[in-house]
């Protein structure tokens, strides 16, 4: 039979700091920016792309090793993807693809979505600062790889838009 409890009382409840950040703190000052659509803090992966095609063309690594595209970024090359302008470096397939996705605090909900070059300028002119990556896809090898990032944004801190509900919801405000 077990014994009687000794650490607390039954139903009681341990006090302390909520979990929770304050819901009304202050945003911090805007940033001084020129202009919202020109790109800031790029970075060119071009020599580490370069560095692993090296290494996969001289045996040095295996094809499983970077043709590993993920099956939602194969969909996202396919529905959304913008061509590319060049072949493969890979295979040489022609059909070769840009996703460009775009993440951020002030974007809440949208955070981590697939979308279009010509949609980034109005949505740099709408948030205060978002990451923009571009991944280049072969929907033939699955070859994959980060090309570049860099930040948009007009640099007046904005609190991130509620996530709804549901779809069902958001398609009743449109």
């Amino acid at each position: 039979m077990a014994g009687p409890r000794k650490s607390a009382i039954r139903g009681s409840v341990a006090r302390g700091e909520s979990g929770k950040p304050a819901k009304n703190q202050p945003l911090p000052p805007a940033e001084p920016v020129k202009d919202p659509t020109a790109p800031r803090s790029p970075i060119d992966y071009a020599l580490q792309r370069r560095a692993s095609l090296y290494a996969f063309f001289n045996g040095g690594m295996l094809s499983s090793e970077f043709c590993d595209a993920d099956a939602y970024l194969l969909k996202a090359a396919k529905f959304h993807g913008e061509p590319a302008g060049a072949q493969c470096p890979v295979c040489r397939d022609p059909e070769f693809m840009h996703v460009t996705y775009v993440y951020g605090d002030q974007l809440g909900p949208y955070s981590g979505r697939v979308r279009q070059t010509e949609d980034l300028p109005e949505l740099s002119r709408s948030f205060g600062e978002f990451k923009v990556y571009v991944v280049e896809v072969c929907q033939r090898c699955h070859w994959n790889f980060l090309i570049k990032t860099y930040v948009l944004g007009d640099g007046v801190p904005r609190r991130a838009p509620r996530t709804p509900r549901d779809l069902i919801e958001l398609e009743g405000n449109a």
